[in-house]
C-alpha cells in the first residue's frame, strides 16, 4: 500500500458592511464591493428579491434599478430583479434554487459576476445555496434585511434548503462574497421581526461575552420599544461576535461535532416543525434557550440566579419562552420535541454534543442529556408561562 498526501488550506476573507439606504446613487457601497479588485467592467449582477420585502417596500426594485443605472458605467443590472417569495417556505423545496440556476444560465453570470439577495435569513439561505452551486460557485452578496438575519444568519457561512422534514437538510459552507447591513431596511419590519433577531444577540452574549449581555440588560428598555441607536449597536456587536467565532474558533465549516452558536436550537428547530413555522426561527431561539438555561440549572452547572436573570431578559425583550408545540406528543404519547435531540446528533455526524451554560459568558459542551430533567424543565416554562399570563393580559387591558 502506497498513498500520497497533502495539505491544502483556503483562505477566506469575510467583510459585513454596515450602512443606510445602500441603494441610493450617492452611497459608494454596492458599487465599491462589486467592483473592488477587478478590473474587468462592466460587472454583471442578478439580484433576487424577498417578496414581503418588496410589499413592505414598494419603492425598491425602482431603486435598484436606478442604482444601477446610475452606475452603468461600472455595473450591469442583467435584468429586473427577481422576486422570490421569503420565509421558511421558500426553503421546503428545490424549485426556487432551480428557478435562480435558470436565471444563472440565461444572463450568463459566471463565476466573476455575482449574485445578490435582498431580504430575511430563509431567502439567503436559499439563494446562497443557488450561488454556491452553480459554477461550483458564483460571488454571492448578501444584503440582510430583517434584524436576525443582520445579526445573525446572513453573516455567516451556511446555505441550506429544508428537506425530508428536516431543517437545512441540503446545504453548503459557502461564506459570501461580502455582507452589506443597510439599517434603513428595518424600519418597514414587524414588531415581530425587529424583535426576532434580539434572541441572537442575547444567545451569543451567553456563551461568549458576559459584559455584552450585561450591556442588553442595560438596554432592554431601549430595545423594547425598537430605539434605532439601540439595534444598532445590538446587530453590530452581535455580528463581530459571530465573525470572530468563525474565524477563529478552528472549525468554521463544522468538521467536527460541536455547534455552540446553536446554543438553544436543537428544541427549536423541532418547535419550528411542529409550529408549521408559524413560530418565527427568533420566537423558537428564545423558547428553546430557555429551555436550556433551566436544564443547565437543573443539572447543577448554572447558578439560580443566572438563570433567572437569563429568562428575566429574554422576557423583558418581548419574548415568550413557552410554546404550546413543547407539549405535542406522539402515538405512545411521548414528546416530539426531544426528537430534535437525535435530528441534532445526527445532522452533526457524529455524537450528540449540547452547548449548556456554566455561567452568564461561559458555555460549555455536553454529551448527554437527562430526559427526565429536559422534561422537567418544559413543565417548569409553562408553569412560568401560565404565572405571567394574567398580568400581561391585565397590562394590555
Amino acid at each position: 500500500m502506497s498513498v500520497i498526501q497533502r495539505s491544502i488550506e483556503v483562505s477566506y476573507r469575510l467583510r459585513v458592511f454596515f450602512t443606510q439606504a445602500a441603494f441610493d446613487p450617492a452611497n459608494l457601497v454596492v458599487k465599491n464591493v462589486l467592483t473592488q479588485g477587478d478590473s474587468r467592467r462592466p460587472h454583471k449582477a442578478l439580484v433576487v428579491v424577498d417578496e414581503a420585502l418588496v410589499q413592505a417596500r414598494p419603492a425598491l426594485l425602482r431603486q435598484v434599478e436606478a442604482y444601477f443605472a446610475t452606475h452603468v458605467d461600472a455595473l450591469t443590472l442583467v435584468c429586473p430583479p427577481i422576486v422570490i417569495e421569503g420565509g421558511e417556505r421558500t426553503k421546503n423545496s428545490y424549485f426556487h434554487v432551480s428557478e435562480i440556476h435558470s436565471h444563472l444560465d440565461r444572463h450568463h453570470i459566471d463565476r466573476h459576476s455575482y449574485v445578490l439577495g435582498m431580504g430575511g435569513g430563509a431567502l439567503l439561505d436559499m439563494v446562497g445555496l443557488a450561488a454556491a452551486t452553480a459554477h461550483r460557485g458564483v460571488r454571492h452578496v448578501r444584503v440582510p434585511t430583517t434584524t436576525l438575519a443582520q445579526c445573525d444568519s446572513g453573516v455567516g457561512v451556511k446555505n441550506g434548503i429544508n428537506a425530508f422534514g428536516k431543517k437545512n437538510f441540503i446545504g453548503t459552507f459557502t461564506p459570501p462574497f461580502a455582507v452589506i447591513n443597510d439599517f434603513e431596511m428595518l424600519a418597514s419590519l414587524s414588531v415581530r421581526d425587529k424583535r426576532a433577531g434580539y434572541v441572537e444577540a442575547v444567545k451569543v452574549a451567553l456563551i461568549r461575552d458576559r459584559r455584552f449581555f450585561e450591556e442588553l440588560e442595560s438596554h432592554a428598555t431601549r430595545l423594547r420599544v425598537f430605539e434605532p441607536a439601540a439595534m444598532q449597536r445590538l446587530i453590530h456587536r452581535c455580528a463581530e461576535l459571530h465573525l470572530d467565532h468563525i474565524a477563529t474558533s478552528g472549525d468554521p465549516f463544522e468538521f467536527g461535532s460541536a455547534r455552540p452558536l446553536d446554543f438553544g436550537h436543537w428544541a427549536a428547530h423541532k418547535l419550528e416543525q411542529l409550529s408549521e413555522y408559524r413560530l418565527r426561527h427568533g420566537e423558537a431561539v428564545a423558547v428553546g434557550i430557555a429551555l436550556d438555561t433551566v436544564y443547565s440549572r437543573a443539572m447543577g452547572y448554572l447558578e439560580a440566579a443566572s438563570a433567572e436573570r437569563v429568562l428575566r431578559l429574554l422576557e423583558a425583550l418581548g419574548f415568550d419562552l413557552f410554546a404550546n408545540e413543547l407539549l405535542h406528543v406522539d402515538s405512545e404519547n411521548a414528546l416530539i420535541v426531544l426528537e430534535g435531540l437525535e435530528e441534532f446528533r445526527e445532522h452533526l455526524g457524529g455524537e450528540l454534543t449540547i452547548t449548556l451554560l456554566r455561567d452568564i459568558g461561559a458555555g460549555f459542551e455536553t454529551h448527554d442529556m437527562h430526559l427526565p430533567k429536559v422534561i422537567n424543565a418544559i413543565y417548569e416554562l409553562q408553569e412560568r408561562h401560565q404565572r405571567r399570563a394574567p398580568k400581561i393580559i391585565r397590562a394590555s387591558a
